[in-house]
This record gives C-alpha cells, sequence and structure tokens, in this order.
C-alpha cells in the first residue's frame, strides 16, 4: 500500500469523528450533571479525599465515565469536542450560579461544623461518616496534638477543613502577664538584695 494511502487513512482517524457531533456535545453534558449531582449526595467526604478509599474512588471515577463521554469515538476531534463541551457546561454553571447565590448555596451545600470549642460534635461526624481517627489526622496535619485546643474546625461545601485555634481567656492572658511581671520584680529584688549584701 503507497505510503500517500496511509497517510490519508491515519489522517482521516485522527480528524473525521466517529459519532454525531450532537451526540460528541451531548454524552460530556449529562455526565457532567451525573457527576455534580453524585458528588453532592455522597458528600464532602469525596472531596476531602481522607483515605485511600476516596482517592481510589475519585481516579476510577475519571476512568470508569471516560468511555461514556467519548463514546466509539477515538478521533482527536472528537475528543477535543468532548473537551470543550465538558469545560464550556461548567463555565456556563459557575457563571449562572455566580447570579443566583441561593442556587449556589443549594447546589453546593453547607458547610458542617465538626469540633466546637474544643469538643467533638458526633451526629456531625456521622452525618459527614467521619470517623474520629480521620478528624484526628485532619488535626494534626494542621499541627494540633489535642482536639482540646481547637476552637472550632468545620467542613466546607468543597472538602477543605478549616480549623481555628482555641485562644486562652483574657483573665487568663492577664494573669499570666501580672504572675511574669512579679517574677521579674522578684528578679530585680533579689539582685539588688545581693549588691547591697556584697557592698
Amino acid at each position: 500500500m503507497p505510503d500517500w494511502v496511509i497517510n490519508n487513512k491515519m489522517w482521516s482517524e485522527i480528524f473525521t469523528v466517529g459519532a454525531p457531533i450532537v451526540e460528541k456535545i451531548l454524552r460530556p453534558v449529562i455526565v457532567y450533571f451525573f457527576l455534580v449531582l453524585v458528588l453532592r449526595v455522597f458528600g464532602k467526604r469525596e472531596l476531602a479525599q481522607l483515605n485511600p478509599f476516596d482517592l481510589v474512588v475519585l481516579l476510577s471515577l475519571s476512568n470508569t465515565v471516560q468511555n461514556a463521554i467519548i463514546g466509539n469515538d477515538n478521533s482527536l476531534t472528537g475528543g477535543l469536542i468532548g473537551a470543550f463541551a465538558l469545560l464550556g457546561m461548567n463555565y456556563l454553571v459557575v457563571r449562572f450560579l455566580f447570579r443566583h447565590r441561593r442556587l449556589d448555596q443549594l447546589c453546593e451545600g453547607k458547610p458542617t461544623v465538626l469540633v466546637e470549642h474544643g469538643h467533638v460534635l458526633r451526629n456531625a461526624l456521622a452525618k459527614e461518616l467521619l470517623t474520629r481517627a480521620e478528624l484526628m489526622t485532619v488535626l494534626h496535619r494542621q499541627g494540633f496534638d489535642r482536639i482540646e485546643d481547637v476552637e472550632q474546625c468545620v467542613l466546607e461545601p468543597g472538602g477543605v477543613f478549616y480549623i481555628r485555634r482555641k485562644m486562652p481567656p483574657t483573665e487568663q492572658v492577664e494573669h499570666e502577664e501580672v504572675m511574669r511581671s512579679l517574677s521579674e520584680l522578684k528578679g530585680k529584688l533579689e539582685l539588688l538584695l545581693q549588691q547591697k549584701g556584697g557592698a
């Protein structure tokens, strides 16, 4: 077979779309809405990737829906159309939700408070299917040794943890300052007495 025939076939396979263009646009759009809905239903822990199982699910998910997005078409053009459809749909949805904040809050959900004033809220943990060990792992990553040191820990809708350190009460800070000042005065007084005794 002549080289030009082989080259012609190669270029044809690269650029000739193997499915109707409407189908190439509809497939990614349907998968996009399915994934948004499923991730919303299954909660924030999938996005937070708290353990190896969550990571495996997310990685496998992209591979699982790949064929649903591209169908029986391996052409470059078909892939580019699918990618453009996904990006375009995401742009339109994000833009729409930006203008409709209440709908955005409904779609994203609300933050979940997991720790309040150094106490774990067990119902909130159960709602998000989090174990105490997973919570402790998150706190350790942020430099906290004990739950008692945490004023508040919130799991945001996007799977990010917001953690605020417990600040000591004002009375305790003032007491510590007074004690430090007294200690300094005591040290200076002892030094004066030593100097006086030495003279």
